[in-house]
């Protein structure tokens, strides 16, 4: 693969696990209990963000070209879910879903 940056969503992953995290922490800061419902859903979607960070980092490391795609496929398919999380985030919020 000529091109070592372009392809690899590691960076916007991990800006998204810290957009997150400031979530989850600014929940647990205020003590809203009735936001349990997101926290949990940001809290997963943390997890999958960093799974996909790990293989995409790997990726960035492999030497194997086929390795490498196998890998940068996994995390993106990852990336995916996790920005359908935040979808589901948004429209929770957005439709007043959650008390």
């Amino acid at each position: 693969m000529a091109n070592n940056t372009s392809q690899h969503n590691l960076g916007t992953a991990a800006n998204l696990l810290g957009f997150c995290l400031f979530v989850i922490t600014s929940l647990h800061i205020s003590d809203k209990i009735e936001s349990k419902l997101i926290n949990q859903l940001t809290a997963i979607i943390a997890i999958v963000l960093t799974i996909s960070c790990i293989f995409s980092f790997i990726s960035i490391r492999s030497k194997k070209d086929k390795i490498e795609e196998k890998l940068e496929t996994i995390a993106n398919y990852l990336f995916l879910t996790s920005l359908i999380g935040i979808l589901i985030i948004i429209l929770l919020i957005t439709f007043n879903l959650i008390n």
